[in-house]
């Protein structure tokens, strides 16, 4: 199976080590990323709110890019997967829409013709490559490990697509397959303050204390997400939230790609986890038992 690989500007940067663990995942389950070439920002957080048709024709270039070679377009990052599908919708629903963005690439001697499908890696991981053959290619069980699944809130919403919006279960599905314990997790759709970290940073900071606290009272020793932004809030921001609410938060924040490549059996630094800030030893050794 082959896919256009969107890696965005986040997992080209700070990031990086969602995309290794993404390219990892992805290479031992033998689906091929090809990356989309000349690839562009997608607009990042609220662009398309100020100038709706100039945001949208810059995440529709890559639309435009990708779509010659008739191949899904996968998009790890929750915003850029949010961007460019939400561009897909709008520009297929609104035909006037379409033809202002389509004479904005004109410009660059391009046109989208909506025939992409655009996909998050999580829906391709369940959905196209399947429980079953993920499971056969697991080399170390999860059993032990207490997961507290944030997705975020972004990824299933505002309309339907790979999972249900209000009560999303993908990831949970995946992980207990492999051996892991999805703990009750009410916040796993609750925004963890996105950008406001850097313009109202006491909103954003309450917003995520909330978020950790919730999974550490229902016991989980890790949580997992898909979301750059998401992950860089709740893990780096530890010690802040720890000064100014005088708690002693250190739960290790993974992408979900780092945790099920270590059931694959792959390494820290092969997966970028010793990227990460803070203390992921309960995730290695004593917790993750083999299968073969």
């Amino acid at each position: 199976m082959d896919y256009t690989y969107y890696p965005g500007c986040s997992l080209e940067s700070a990031h990086s080590s969602y995309s290794d663990s993404v390219i990892k995942v992805f290479e031992h389950l033998g689906a091929n990323l090809i990356e989309l070439e000349d690839w562009n920002c997608c607009g990042a957080t609220a662009y398309m709110s100020v100038k709706e048709i100039l945001g949208m024709s810059i995440a529709a270039r890559n639309l435009a890019l990708a779509e010659k070679y008739k191949r899904d377009i996968v998009a790890p990052c929750s915003a850029c997967f949010t961007n460019l599908a939400k561009t897909n919708r709008y520009l297929k629903a609104v035909p006037e829409l379409r033809e202002k963005v389509n004479q904005c690439l004109n410009e660059a001697g391009l046109e989208y013709n909506l025939s992409l499908n655009v996909r998050h890696p999580l829906d391709v991981l369940v959905n196209d490559i399947g429980i079953d053959k993920i499971r056969e290619k697991t080399k170390y069980s999860l059993e032990g490990l207490k997961i507290a699944n944030y997705y975020g809130c972004q990824i299933v919403r505002p309309e339907k697509g790979f999972d249900d919006r209000e009560e999303p279960t993908t990831m949970d599905t995946l992980f207990e397959a492999i051996g892991a314990e999805n703990v009750y997790f009410p916040a796993k759709l609750k925004c963890c303050g996105g950008m406001l970290m850097t313009t109202y940073e006491e909103v954003a900071l309450k917003l995520s204390k909330e978020i950790i606290e919730c999974a550490i009272e229902n016991k989980a020793n890790c949580m997992v997400t898909t979301c750059p932004l998401c992950q860089m809030n709740v893990e780096a921001y530890q010690d802040k939230i720890n000064k100014v609410y005088n708690t002693n938060y250190n739960i290790p924040v993974l992408f979900f790609t780092q945790v099920l490549g270590l059931a694959f059996g792959f390494n820290d630094k092969e997966l970028g986890i010793d990227k990460n800030l803070t203390d992921t030893v309960k995730l290695n050794g004593k917790l993750l038992h083999q299968t073969i």
